[in-house]
Order: structure tokens, then C-alpha cells, then sequence
């Protein structure tokens, strides 16, 4: 199918589903779906993104008081930029308490869709969460639920037919379970617990004789005194713009501008079930005056290749999945300790903001990567040290930040910018990293077009034009090099990033936009030894998007989105479209939404993502590859007050295969389809 005839095809497919026909959760809003799908553009594909959605959720039923929120408190809604809330501060600070929502109106840089977004997670009230507080009254005034999910995929799979103990296969089922008890008080004291077994892992048997492979705690306080906040187990510790500690959510590049300045949060309590990326052990934030300081210590084992020698132990490889299947993952289990622990120490006098942080991290054995040109300036050693200094400032409509932060005994890097709202309808920003090929950070999570805070120097700019109160106009650009060798880059290379996206919006009712993006970089020539010969890879994207709500019961979304990718002269192409229908009826016992998806790609090379409803607080965001069609019916259905119950099937229709997958997830036939069930109990 050439790119004419697909995109005919597309449209054809759009006219003819954009029909009103099912809905989403009570839980789930349009609001949080249009921040959410512009923020996970950059994610793996199997990344948990519950840890935002939860806190979404949780202010859309509990408002942020705008007369008492802190600037890390607002920074849990990363929709909102790092210059909005500074004046959101000083417009409080100037003017006293907030008497309406109104009010924010009257503050620069509040546009009609960003007030439209906040409008449903703040409040204007006073007071304090500790007043009448007493630990008699600590369960019975707390919000508590647990949650229950079931999940699978209904065809077998290689990695379950295989019994030969030589050979490589999945030790358990193919059953997902999850369990998770949450307790807030206020939003003060907070207890979270986590439990989650993966397909594939054992379960109460083999290796894994305590059942579930992934245990998580944590529990934290706020507001005793001079400690501000105390995290005992499970931690994440968000600082600067992410050049030496972020852990938890990192959103990249995307439609929302706004996240390309990071608004670090500080010390935060670790909900997610994501398994790798987090700290354990006690962090505790005091403040006094003007400053603010943050100790921390942390004990964890993680996975990896670990191997005895007569000179000492060896990491060959840290693993981020989480996942426990194989034998050869069970034995990587566990096997290697990190040690780490560190300051953040914070001074703030009038719109500036400076903090300067030291971060050790110890190993129980030698980290060695492999013995490749490319890993010449790869970390080696069993311990390091970072420390790193950070700023912003506000000075009238500019909001000015930076990080820089050094290796001990390595490289440095950098990163700064500048947001300034030079008119009510015109925002700009521009942003200038370097990244040394010899700097590391174990727990950094920067703006960055590469997988790592290292080798790479980029500009990233753009503009944001609001002509009326119903359109806005994004438009970014991002030039970058890497000095250095990088996977399957045998050379130091460049790119190119453009993105422009045009949305009218309908107040309330819904949104059209129209996107644009335009990626160049540069990889090795196929089919050729390694060599200093790199050829041009270019990929257009266009995307089409409409969501309205037809009325209090049903609401429709429909997208289509083609891609060419382009390779030493020739060029594949993939095209998406997609029709959801949302219905809740006004006695919200019963709620439902639907998606039909067809897509058609030529390879890997043009693969489309595509962010998916799903039960609450579990993450959909699946590749679209090859030919077929897509369907998923999310039911959630309220059993009484405390209880509901959230039901989900998916499946994929392949065209043309005879298999799905490979290796040991490779299954029979052209259909992967998957069910989820989910209960929660709440008090």
C-alpha cells in the first residue's frame, strides 16, 4: 500500500467511525486523559505511569488549597509550568489569601486551558491537616482501600510449553496479581503497600517461596515541627532538573512545553510498581527559615550479573525490568547490593531558589561493561560520587533555571534555560544541555534525546501562541549532538527534532488538534561491519485528534496518525486509526468505555503508539505494528459504596502471520488478546 492509498484508507476509516457509540471510569476524566496522553509520548511502553495517576485522582476528589499549597505541592501537577507557579506564589504573596479560583485569571502566564485543567484539582480554603488530629481518630477518619487485580494473556505462550530443565523457559504461570493497600490521612500520613507478581514468575513455589516476587512499603508524615516530611521505606527524591537524583516519573519532550523545566518536588513518598528506579530506606526534609535540608539513606538489592572472581565480584549488567521468569533472571535476583546515601540542601530567599546536593552510591562489586569502543567512557568501578548545584530564579515574566552537577573523578554536565511569557498570548522558552561522555549519575533523569544524562550537547526552543482563548499554537525545535559513540552509532552523530501542533478547544466540551513532528538522526549503514559510515534516518508524523462530549453521557475520541520513516533512500510507512465512545449513564452504576483501532505498518521502523483507557491506576500504552486491528471494552461497575469492580478485554487481530511474538513469547495463530479483573474495597 503506497503512502496515497494508506492515507486514503485512513481517512476512510476516520469518516466512518466517528460515530457516537460507550465511557470512561468515574475515576478518569477528559481532563486527566489530554494531560496524560501528551505526557507519554517519550515512555517505554510498559512504563507505570500509576504514580501520577494516583496523585491526579487523589486532588481531583481532595483540591489543593491554592491559600496553602507549597511550591512542591503544585509541582505535583506537572501540567503546570515552573514560571505559573512562581507567580501563582508571588501573586499570593503580594495580595494575600485567594478569595476565588477566579483569581488566577489575573495572574500572567494563567491561559484559559491551563486555569480550564486546574480548576479541577485546587480549592480556596484555609487551615491546617494536623489541627485535630489524634491517633485514636487516625483509622477512623483515614481514606483506606485495597485493591485486587487478575490479569493474563489468554494464549499460550512458548516460555510455558518448555520442560526442559537445560533450556531456557518461564518458571511460573501465566496469571498477573497485584495487590495494593493504601491509607491517607489528609493527605499528611500516608502508608502504602505494594505487592505484585509478573507473568511468567513463580508463585509461592521454586525461588520464590514468599509468594509475590516484588514487595514495596512506605510510609511518611508531614508537618512535626522542623521536619517537614519523614519517609521510612520505599522513597523518591526529586532535585534540580534531574542531572544527579530523579527518581519516579520523567516526562521528556512532548505537546506539554511546560515539562521541559523540571520542577523538582524534593522527598516524596514511592507508590509506583515499578521495581527499579526507586531508594528504600528513611529521608526526612527539615526546614528552618530559608533553608531546607534533606538526608537521606538508602539499602536496596537489585538484579544483575553478578560474578565471582579471585580479584573480586563483577557486574556484568544491572536489569531494569523487574521481571523474575527465567532461570537465568532468578539467579540474577537479588544478587547485587547498592548502597547510597546523600544531602540536598536548599536556600530560598524571595522569587530565588539555590540547593546544592551530594549523592554517594556503593556497590558489592565492580561494575565492567562490556569490552566495546563505544563503553571507552562508560562508568567502571564499584562506587561513585556526584554532586550537583542548582538555581531558578523569577524576575518578572522570566523564569531563569539551571543544574550543574560533577562526577568525582569524571565528567560534568549541564543544563539551563529560560521560560518568559513576553506577551498574555505568547510564552516562549529556550534550553541549552551538555552532557560530558564521561559523566555518570546512577539516578539521573534529565531533558535528554538519548537513553542516558551523558554524551550529548543540545538546544531545545519554542514558542506557545494563544491567538484567542480557543486556540493555541506549540511549536518546539530541538538540534543535538553526540561527541561520542552510542548503540548501533559507530560515530558521533546529530539530529533534529521539530514538533508544531495547532488545538481549538471548545470549553468544557472537547478539543481538535493537528500534529506535525519531524525527527532526523543518524545510525550505522545497514548491512555493514562497524565503520565510521552513518546514514540519515528521518521520520515524519502526522496526527489528526478530536474529543468532544456530545453530552453528560457520551463522549467520542477519534485519532488518526500516520508515519514515514525514511533510511538511505527508502522509506516504509505505518498509519493508525482509532475510534473511542464513552458512556455513563446518570445512575453511574455501571460505566463503560470502548476502543476500535485498525492499523497498518511496513516494519518495526514505523511503529505507532497510542495511550489506552484501562482499569484504574494499570498502564496501557502498546506498540501498533504490523497489519490488523485492535479492540479493547473497559466495564466498571459500582457494587455498593465501597466497592466496585473494574472488568477489561483487549485483542489484536493479526493479518498475514502465522505467529505473534518471538522467542518464549511467541503463541500460535494470528490473535493476542489479554483480560484484566480488578476489585477494590474503600473506607
Amino acid at each position: 500500500m503506497h503512502f496515497k492509498g494508506l492515507y486514503g484508507w485512513l481517512l476512510g476509516c476516520l469518516l466512518c467511525l466517528a460515530l457516537p457509540t460507550l465511557a470512561q471510569t468515574e475515576e478518569e476524566t477528559g481532563v486527566e486523559d489530554l494531560i496524560i496522553d501528551q505526557l507519554v509520548e517519550e515512555l517505554e511502553e510498559n512504563f507505570d505511569i500509576s504514580e501520577f495517576t494516583e496523585r491526579l485522582r487523589y486532588y481531583r476528589k481532595h483540591p489543593i488549597d491554592l491559600n496553602t499549597a507549597d511550591e512542591a505541592t503544585l509541582s505535583e501537577l506537572i501540567f503546570l509550568s515552573p514560571l505559573q507557579i512562581a507567580n501563582l506564589l508571588h501573586h499570593r504573596e503580594m495580595t494575600g489569601r485567594f478569595l476565588s479560583i477566579l483569581e488566577l485569571q489575573g495572574i500572567d502566564g494563567f491561559d484559559l486551558q491551563t486555569i480550564e485543567q486546574l480548576q479541577s484539582f485546587v480549592k480556596v480554603e484555609i487551615g491546617s491537616a494536623l489541627d485535630n488530629f489524634s491517633f485514636g481518630g487516625l483509622w477512623k477518619d483515614s481514606e483506606q482501600h485495597v485493591m485486587l487485580r487478575y490479569g493474563r494473556i489468554l494464549q499460550k505462550q512458548n516460555g510455558y510449553h518448555i520442560t526442559d530443565d537445560t533450556r531456557s523457559r518461564y518458571l511460573g504461570d501465566p496469571n498477573r496479581y497485584m495487590v495494593r493497600y493504601r491509607l491517607n490521612y489528609q493527605n499528611t500520613i500516608r502508608l502504602a503497600i505494594n505487592m505484585e507478581k509478573d507473568a511468567g514468575e513463580p508463585f509461592f513455589k521454586e525461588k520464590q517461596r514468599y509468594g509475590f516476587d516484588h514487595y514495596g512499603l512506605s510510609f511518611s508524615v508531614k508537618d512535626l515541627g522542623i521536619v517537614r516530611e519523614l519517609v521510612i521505606g520505599d522513597y523518591a527524591l526529586q532535585v534540580g532538573q534531574g542531572l544527579l537524583l530523579w527518581n519516579g516519573l520523567s516526562f521528556g519532550k512532548g505537546a506539554m512545553v511546560n515539562s521541559s523545566a523540571r520542577q523538582g518536588i524534593g522527598l516524596k513518598s514511592y507508590s509506583s510498581m515499578n521495581e527499579h528506579n526507586f531508594l528504600r530506606g528513611v529521608g526526612a526534609r527539615l526546614q528552618r527559615g530559608r533553608w531546607e535540608w534533606t538526608p537521606f539513606i538508602s539499602y536496596r538489592h537489585l538484579t544483575g550479573d553478578l560474578t565471582s572472581t579471585e580479584v573480586g565480584n563483577i557486574i556484568g549488567t544491572i536489569s531494569a525490568t523487574g521481571l523474575h521468569r527465567t532461570p537465568t533472571e532468578q539467579a540474577y535476583r537479588k544478587a547485587i547490593i547498592q548502597k547510597t546515601a546523600g544531602l540536598d540542601v536548599t536556600y530560598r530567599w524571595n522569587r530565588l531558589k539555590m540547593g546544592l546536593a551530594f549523592v554517594h552510591t556503593q556497590f558489592n562489586g565492580e561494575v565492567t561493561p562490556p569490552d566495546q569502543l563505544r563503553n571507552l567512557y562508560a562508568f567502571q568501578g564499584s562506587k561513585q560520587s556526584n554532586i550537583g548545584l542548582n538555581y531558578q530564579y523569577t524576575l518578572r515574566n522570566l523564569y531563569l533555571y539551571g543544574e550543574t552537577a560533577w562526577q568525582m573523578d569524571g565528567g560534568w554536565a549541564t543544563n539551563n534555560g529560560v521560560i518568559g511569557s513576553l506577551h498574555p498570548k505568547l510564552s516562549v522558552f529556550v534550553n541549552y544541555r551538555n552532557y560530558q561522555k564521561d559523566y555518570h549519575a546512577f539516578f539521573a533523569q534529565a531533558l535528554s534525546e538519548g537513553t542516558a544524562v551523558s554524551n550529548e550537547k543540545g538546544v531545545y526552543a519554542g514558542v506557545v501562541y494563544h491567538p484567542s482563548r480557543k486556540i493555541e499554537w506549540v511549536n518546539y525545535i530541538d538540534r543535538f549532538r553526540f561527541p561520542w559513540l552510542r548503540y548501533r552509532v559507530d560515530a558521533p552523530s546529530e539530529g533534529l527534532d521539530f514538533l508544531s501542533q495547532l488545538t481549538y478547544t471548545w470549553y468544557k466540551k472537547g478539543n481538535l488538534s493537528l500534529r506535525y513532528r519531524y525527527r532526523l538522526k543518524e545510525e550505522n549503514l545497514t548491512g555493514l561491519a562497524p565503520e565510521h559510515f552513518l546514514a540519515e534516518v528521518v521520520k515524519n508524523q502526522l496526527r489528526l485528534h478530536f474529543q468532544y462530549k456530545l453530552s453528560d453521557v457520551w463522549e467520542i475520541r477519534t485519532r488518526t496518525e500516520g508515519v514515514q520513516y525514511e533510511k538511505e533512500a527508502g522509506s516504509v510507512y505505518g498509519g493508525l486509526v482509532y475510534q473511542d465512545v464513552f458512556w455513563r449513564p446518570t445512575w453511574r452504576k455501571l460505566q463503560v468505555n470502548a476502543r476500535m483501532a485498525f492499523f497498518h505498518t511496513d516494519s518495526y521502523d514505523a511503529r505507532l503508539y497510542a495511550f489506552e483507557n484501562d482499569v484504574l491506576y494499570a498502564n496501557s500504552f502498546p506498540l501498533y505494528n504490523g497489519k490488523g486491528w485492535r479492540t479493547y471494552l473497559n466495564l466498571r461497575y459500582r457494587l455498593g459504596r465501597k466497592t466496585d469492580i473494574w472488568a477489561r478485554y483487549a485483542m489484536t487481530k493479526y493479518r498475514g502471520v502465522e505467529t505473534v511474538g518471538t522467542g518464549l513469547e511467541q503463541s500460535e495463530g494470528n490473535i493476542r488478546s489479554e483480560v484484566k479483573l480488578q476489585m477494590r474495597y474503600q473506607w
